[in-house]
């Protein structure tokens, strides 16, 4: 799995970051950062919900 996040998308609703935070954290602004492009597979699940619930839909997945 490959994750992108599109930054000026992001809302700062933090989802993510609940979800998934070994692969999701928020800078100052609450800004969506992405810690890991490729998780480890035990994370994926936590990583479609954040993509799935992103009230901004700046989550993109690629599945390989």
């Amino acid at each position: 799995m490959q994750v992108e996040v599109d930054q000026p998308r992001c809302v700062a609703s933090g989802q993510c970051v609940l979800t998934a935070p070994d692969v999701f954290d928020q800078d100052d602004d609450g800004i969506v950062e992405l810690l890991s492009e490729s998780p480890a597979p035990e994370q994926y699940d936590g990583v479609r919900e954040a993509a799935a619930i992103c009230p901004a839909a700046a989550i993109r997945l690629r599945e390989n």
